[in-house]
């Protein structure tokens, strides 16, 4: 296998460990010039879809929020994901990494989603600047759906 086909499975593997599935409709909020582009596009490969933006006007299977402590409530941002979403889908929360402008307490995130009636079921590095939390909703808690 060549190093280009490693890199690209390799990137596929952490879209599939955030949770993101093939044939899945991902909305995209908090896009930035300092958001992990090889990310995005990892998850566009592993669910064979172009990620949506804010202005997609239907539900999404799953939601890629980058967010930063400068961008406002994390709550009241993952109520408004929560939104967006079919009924069992999930968030994947991207913050940056300690150290990094906009670092986000990793307690305040799980107390954001506690707040927002999410479970954190994973916590992930995605890149040299960014951790990935994925957040399920209730019912998709409820079905075991990853």
């Amino acid at each position: 296998m060549s190093a280009t086909a490693d890199h690209a499975e390799e990137r596929t593997t952490l879209a599939a460990r955030l949770g993101f599935q093939p044939g899945q409709v991902v909305q995209e909020l908090g896009y930035d010039e300092d958001t992990e582009q090889d990310l995005r596009e990892a998850i566009e490969e592993h669910t064979g879809t172009e990620l949506v933006d804010e202005e997609y006007d239907d539900v999404a299977d799953a939601v890629l929020l980058w967010f930063r402590d400068e961008d406002g409530d994390l709550t009241d941002a993952l109520v408004d994901a929560i939104g967006l979403l079919e009924e069992a889908g999930m968030i994947c929360l991207l913050t940056p990494k300690t150290g990094r402008d906009g670092y986000i307490e990793p307690s305040d995130i799980s107390e954001a989603a506690r707040t927002a009636g999410l479970s954190q079921t994973k916590s992930i590095s995605v890149g040299k600047d960014w951790n990935g939390s994925r957040l399920a909703t209730p019912k998709a808690a409820k079905t075991g759906r990853r």
